[in-house]
């Protein structure tokens, strides 16, 4: 069955990052109860620079709990739910293949799936690896952010319900793929009509060249 294994939130945290201090939002930590999905977040939980992090597109950051078991056992360490700054630790979903608009209904909540995850160097700083972020691109295990479409709440152990996957099959680990080995696929993503206009322009920008 598809469920949501945990539900993480966390608020900005000021930690230092090569002599500087740096805002953060990527320590979360698994919360108990319903958690109310709202506007472009969940109750509780913060991003701390907004042009990179949060907003419409990616109000919701899901992984696999699959996935952190595959990462236990490349580093030799148990990896507890939240550690990628998800909010969603997911059971029984592929996430990384799930396409782009499908919908996700949990609780009383309705998500769309949106994007991969392209890490930046504060990954590198939760995990005390400057080097993990193009670890982590090299997996080829982006997670997917989702939209809110409709807002309430849920909680671990909700069973998630896929909808059917839009007919042009572009999953977030194709554009994860694309962004990351083959520009020269970059036409294809223009051809997906749920995606959003950030990736819509680095397409275009691809696809022209």
């Amino acid at each position: 069955m598809s469920r949501i294994l945990s539900v993480n939130v966390g608020e900005q945290q000021a930690v230092e990052f090569r002599g500087h201090t740096v805002l953060t939002g990527i320590y979360k930590f698994p919360v108990e109860g319903p958690v109310r999905v709202e506007g472009v977040n969940l109750v509780g939980d913060d991003q701390a620079d907004r042009r990179v992090h949060g907003g419409v597109h990616k109000a919701v950051y899901a992984y696999a709990s699959e996935d952190y078991g595959w990462w236990s056992e490349q580093l030799g360490r148990s990896l507890a739910p939240g550690t990628f700054g998800d909010n969603l630790t997911t059971e029984g979903v592929d996430v990384s293949a799930a396409v782009v608009g499908q919908h996700w209904r949990a609780g009383g909540v309705v998500l769309e799936v949106s994007e991969p995850r392209t890490p930046c160097f504060k990954l590198g700083i939760r995990m005390d690896d400057p080097g993990f972020p193009a670890l982590f691109s090299a997996a080829h295990r982006p997670g997917a952010y989702l939209r809110i479409v409709e807002e309430g709440s849920l909680a671990a152990g909700d069973r998630i319900e896929m909808g059917l996957p839009p007919e042009h099959g572009v999953t977030v680990a194709d554009i994860a793929r694309i962004y990351d080995r083959d520009h020269s696929e970059a036409k294809q993503l223009l051809e997906v009509p749920q995606l959003s206009d950030p990736w819509k322009r680095w397409a275009q920008r691809f696809a022209e060249t």
